[in-house]
């Protein structure tokens, strides 16, 4: 490696010719880093004092595998950014330099002939700078001078203009924009190929500008490390018509995301979204994988996007399961994504009917929007979803899905139609994340012929206003506040109008009966209004409870005979091999004993799916696994709680990490239980055991 200081300018000139690795992200500079790097320019630019002003390093492959000899194309490793938006701003000012040279060396003719071409090379060695894909055709058309591609790069142009505006504003006072461009300092970073490191080189550079997102780096180990050839058949082949598919915002917007559900059907785990490259480089390594080779892995992952995009961005072809998509996404129901991929693979495996696909889209749909309208906690959806494929039985595909969903205990519950028709009644729906969706879900519930709901607005029956009229406090009767507050933003309240402003604060029977009134509504939210003489909170609740019985097979949830869920069902109760007298510490009068009823009490309230298993050594406390194992110790109660000793919150400093010391018990972390006067902040401890395992979702 040889590290040098150079001015950005005579760095430009000298060099041949610069060329982005078709394994390197697209031009992904914002307006925001293009602002900071004129307002830098322009500060050197105004103060002698600044005699130059650092921009980064630029990282390029010297010689080796491409570098055949010193007029060959550099191979930028990283810097495509600051050169690019340069090169943007060296075009701009030269189209408004015209004859004149503000400072020396900087006319149209030095700037075009020394920074931005190779006028006396042909071809694409004709140009100093060679971008990748789309950003190429859009740079190479600006410093001809040629109009942009129609499908050209937006951010090209929208950085060219964004600096072609800043150089209008100067009004030809173009002195200082030259003056400061003279002072950009960089690091020239050249690399051999036969004796560094691209891609450890690649992932230590913490240079200015945009960070590199997890996908640039999964992009550039899966293809740098290629021969030529290689790459530009991978490149191709499969990341290129997946850059295309996820579109020029969307990759860099979703394709981590991605990744990391892509990760979780693969490994079972889910990284975490900034570490979702690391978690890559280990799921490549595994020897499966590795075997399979690189071009079996990233026709998988190019597999796996188009489901991906079919899924969450709206380019599912069959209708059908594309408007299932798209519910799921005003749900906001990413966590299920890791699970829906697996199906999605199966679908297209043919392993899993498109009936029972859409069917198993449904189910989820329901059980998501059922648990939001409960107000079940959602933090354990993460671990449901990532989990779920355990319980596939792909013979059973669908059945064994329903099966799951309806063995789920507690906060994983699927809630049942009572829970829901109960809860959908009362709930404030009107300030519910997903209004519209929940209102046009209702609407167009088997309909052939689809209501635009996002035309119609929503309608509060009684109005909003508190001040509400004495008409309508009449009709409310003498509790008209309390209704009021109660009922408002209720199921029952609530409808859609195209008549909102002629509705406005009326009373019920002139909503009921004016022109395009309830009465005359098409919309079967509206079905019956017609026919109701008074609006209170009679009328209110009654409509609820219609709406809500609706509901229920909008949302359905899964039904099983019982026979069938018994084959699902652990039936098979093992008879209890020992009890609480073979513990001979928790014999009737033994201190311990009192104590460890306490325990026993406070853990098995914990949550309903919490149940106690004696056995030899210890008692065990189990949800979905052992979280807290008892040892009875003469002085003491000894316990286990089964989760990772770093990431237990223990200010008072009680527990222990006691991994692979080999304790009697399940998990990293001991705690002794003394005294009834720690039992409840050994409680907490538990707690913290008990919510790792169920996904953190009690509160």
């Amino acid at each position: 490696m040889k590290a040098t200081e150079a001015k950005l300018l005579d760095f430009l000139k000298k060099s041949p010719q610069f060329v982005i690795p078709i394994y390197q992200r697209t031009y992904s500079w914002s307006e925001q880093q293009c602002r900071q790097l004129w307002d830098d320019i322009m500060r050197a630019g105004t103060d002698d004092g600044i005699s130059a002003h650092f921009i980064g390093s630029v990282v390029y492959i010297e010689k080796g595998l491409y570098q055949v000899s010193s007029q060959s194309p550099l191979l930028v490793i990283d810097g495509q950014q600051r050169l690019t938006t340069t090169m943007l701003i060296l075009e701009a000012l030269s189209r408004h330099l015209g004859e004149t040279e503000p400072l020396e060396g900087f006319s149209a003719k030095k700037l075009r002939n020394y920074y931005l071409l190779n006028p006396l090379e042909d071809g694409e060695r004709a140009y100093k700078l060679l971008l990748t894909q789309t950003d190429k055709e859009s740079l190479l058309a600006l410093v001809t001078q040629k109009p942009l591609p129609d499908d050209g790069s937006f951010r090209i142009q929208e950085n060219f203009e964004f600096f072609n505006s800043q150089i209008e504003r100067l009004n030809g006072e173009l002195e200082t924009l030259c003056r400061g461009l003279s002072k950009l300092i960089i690091v020239d970073i050249a690399l051999s190929r036969d004796q560094d490191n691209p891609q450890l080189i690649f992932e230590s550079m913490n240079s200015t500008g945009k960070a590199l997102s997890q996908a640039d780096l999964i992009r550039n180990y899966v293809l740098m490390g290629l021969e030529p050839e290689h790459q530009t058949r991978l490149y191709r082949d499969h990341w290129r018509p997946m850059e295309v598919e996820f579109g020029q915002e969307g990759y860099g917007v979703y394709f981590d995301s991605f990744m990391r559900h892509y990760l979780t059907v693969k490994t079972g785990e889910i990284p975490r979204l900034d570490e979702v490259y690391e978690a890559f480089k280990q799921h490549s390594r595994r020897a499966e994988v590795a075997s399979a080779g690189v071009d079996s892995l990233v026709a998988e992952i190019h597999a796996f996007a188009r489901y991906f995009c079919a899924m969450a961005l709206g380019k599912e072809t069959d209708k059908q399961l594309g408007m299932a998509f798209k519910d799921l996404r005003e749900l906001k129901v990413d966590v299920a994504y890791p699970f829906l991929l697996e199906l999605y693979h199966d679908y297209q495996q043919d392993n899993l009917s498109r009936d029972d696909f859409h069917s198993a889209i449904r189910l989820i749909e329901a059980y998501v929007f059922r648990r939001a309208v409960c107000a079940i906690p959602t933090n354990s959806l993460n671990k449901t979803f990532a989990t779920f494929h355990k319980s596939l039985q792909k013979n059973r595909y669908l059945e064994s899905i329903k099966a799951h969903l309806l063995g789920l205990k507690s906060y994983r519950r699927f809630p049942n139609d009572e829970e829901f028709k109960r809860e959908l009644a009362v709930r404030d729906l009107y300030n519910f994340r997903s209004r519209s969706y929940w209102l046009r879900r209702l609407e167009n519930f088997e309909r052939k012929e689809r209501v635009p709901v996002d035309e119609y607005t929503i309608e509060h029956i009684m109005p909003q206003n508190e001040n509400l009229s004495a008409r309508w406090k009449d009709e409310l009767g003498p509790e008209w506040k309390r209704v009021h507050e109660t009922w408002l933003h209720t199921l029952g309240n609530l409808t859609l109008t195209g008549y909102n402003s002629e509705y406005s604060d009326r009373a019920f029977i002139e909503k009921r009966d004016m022109q395009g009134g309830f009465k005359q509504s098409p919309l079967r939210l509206n079905e019956g209004l017609g026919a109701v003489e008074a609006w209170n909170e009679d009328s209110i609740k009654n409509r609820a409870a219609k709406l809500a019985q609706e509901a229920v097979r909008v949302w359905a949830a899964p039904v099983l005979p019982d026979e069938i869920l018994d084959t699902y069902r652990n039936v098979a109760v093992k008879p209890e091999a020992y009890n609480l007298e073979d513990h001979p510490q928790l014999a009737d009068e033994s201190p311990m004993r009192a104590l460890f009823e306490q325990l026993r009490k406070e853990v098995l309230v914990l949550d309903p799916s919490v149940t106690e298993e004696v056995l030899k050594l210890y008692i065990a406390f189990k949800a979905e696994t052992n979280f807290v194992d008892v040892v009875p110790q003469k002085t003491r109660l000894r316990l286990s709680l089964n989760m990772p000793f770093h990431e237990l919150s223990d200010p008072k400093g009680m527990a222990r990490d006691v991994t692979n010391l080999g304790r009697w018990g399940n998990g990293d972390v001991e705690v002794g239980l003394s005294e009834e006067s720690e039992l409840a902040y050994v409680m907490g401890l538990i707690r913290q055991a008990f919510e790792k395992q169920m996904g953190g979702e009690v509160g």
